[in-house]
């Protein structure tokens, strides 16, 4: 329904990509991007979380990367060509990008700021990232998202998988959330757009 869609899938229809959306029950608050792709039976590989950061010269920046990995401080500063690079605290992040933590996408922030994704992007057929809103995901392939972001490249996470909270809100959020997905019907959570004979934009199925 026209009432669900994001601004990122309203970019991406203006641009004539072909993406499916997924929708997740959710509550106010973010949940990890692992808890999410678990509960919709994503291959975790292709779920990736959108991260903002402050260079040393003051400069921001967008790394996109893994939901199962961590960002590499001094691999990102390298890819961006900064001498370091900081995470941004939450409170920024809505000034900023115009997005909520949960719900930040690399499409369709207040601003174009230099992007890259974690090399790892290279080797999957279709790439899953917010669609700028809590519950909701968008996936088409990479290069469908590069036309739009025009991101580099670069090996910029750690060796180790990212730290989980057992036992936190997240996983009450996970138990609840299972529960929903059963008493849903099947389509609740794929949602396809796909462009016409004519190249223009489908409605949701």
């Amino acid at each position: 329904m026209a009432s669900d869609k994001t601004n990122v899938m309203r970019v991406l229809e203006q641009h004539k990509i072909t993406y499916t959306a997924h929708e997740y029950p959710h509550g106010k608050e973010a949940v990890d991007g692992v808890t999410v792709a678990e509960l919709l039976g994503q291959n975790i590989e292709q779920v990736f979380k959108t991260l903002v950061a402050r260079g040393r010269s003051g400069s921001y920046h967008v790394f996109v990367i893994p939901v199962a990995k961590e960002l590499d401080l001094k691999k990102a500063a390298k890819a961006a060509g900064e001498k370091s690079v900081e995470m941004v605290h939450v409170k920024e992040l809505l000034g900023l990008t115009g997005y909520v933590r949960g719900g930040c996408s690399p499409v369709g922030m207040k601003k174009a700021f230099a992007t890259v994704f974690d090399e790892s992007v290279n080797a999957i057929p279709t790439v899953i990232v917010s669609a700028g809103k809590i519950g909701y995901q968008i996936e088409c392939a990479p290069a469908d998202l590069f036309a739009l972001t025009r991101p580099k490249t670069a090996p910029i996470t750690t060796d180790g998988a990212a730290r989980r909270h057992p036992g936190t809100a997240q996983t009450r959020f996970a138990r609840r959330s299972r529960s929903a997905a059963r008493a849903w019907p099947p389509a609740w959570r794929h949602r396809r757009t796909a462009q016409s004979a004519r190249g223009r934009p489908g409605r949701y199925r």
